[in-house]
């Protein structure tokens, strides 16, 4: 597995590759964690995948940016794709941010998206982020950023704690959380359904980002689109690992046989 970098409009990028001449999959995490969230799954698809996991901009080894807008995002992803110079039709999967980032980016470019696994968000999204800007700044030790956080959070965020001479930080800046997430608040139905390449659309059944209703209409409503809900909260990827292999493997070996 290597660390990669590309430039896009004077930032830099970094990314996780598991290389190799195989399928594409590439990973986009959620607001506040990075690439390396997915590293257990890269390890499990990588026999059968390449995959590829993005640091999104203003988050892990990637570079922080002036704005956070959708076509920030989506130009992001489309400048990875150049990068790795894949022809075929590449698998996106996306949890939370990177799920809308994902099935947005099929929808302006839906030649170059052959499937879609959508981890924990909703086709509309209304959500505040304000609590983590209490996160701002350098902490002593790394016990007072997890005490600051909170160990329930801290758990998933651990990944993008970084120690510096000045003390322990995240690697992201919370107020261009709160930025990003502005950005991405709003009414996205019409992009959800602007494709029909097969989608896996996964539910936490504890999650307080995407309903049981929501996520059922979004596969009633979506062609070829299967909808699971597995226990766990808004990270199914760290909740219920096992359970979350499980769907995203049934689910890719369904689409490699049609």
């Amino acid at each position: 597995m290597q660390r990669k970098t590309f430039q896009r409009d004077n930032l830099t990028f970094s990314y996780l590759d598991t290389e190799g001449e195989k399928p594409l999959l590439v990973a986009l995490h959620g607001h506040m964690m990075e690439g390396a969230t997915f590293l257990p799954l890269m390890q499990v698809l990588q026999s059968s995948f390449r995959v590829v996991a993005l640091d999104q901009r203003g988050h892990g080894a990637s570079d922080h940016a002036a704005s956070y807008t959708r076509d920030d995002y989506l130009c992001d992803i489309e400048a990875l794709l150049q990068t790795l110079d894949c022809d075929a039709p590449v698998i996106l999967l996306g949890h939370s941010l990177g799920g809308v980032n994902a099935y947005q980016f099929a929808a302006r470019h839906p030649e170059r998206v052959r499937a879609l696994i959508i981890e924990d968000i909703g086709a509309s999204v209304n959500d505040n982020l304000s609590f983590c800007l209490a996160w701002s700044g350098f902490f002593k030790t790394q016990e007072d950023l997890v005490a600051r956080i909170g160990p329930n959070m801290a758990c998933y965020l651990a990944p993008s704690f970084r120690q510096t001479a000045q003390g322990w930080k995240l690697a992201f800046e919370p107020a261009e959380m709160v930025q990003s997430q502005t950005c991405l608040n709003g009414d996205h139905w019409t992009d959800w359904l602007a494709t029909s390449c097969p989608a896996l659309l996964l539910h936490g059944a504890q999650s307080p980002v995407l309903t049981s209703i929501m996520s059922e209409e979004m596969a009633t409503r979506r062609l070829r689109t299967q909808m699971q809900t597995l226990p766990g909260g808004h990270v199914l990827h760290q909740d219920d690992f096992p359970g979350y292999v499980e769907a995203v493997e049934g689910f890719l070996a369904r689409l490699s046989a049609e």
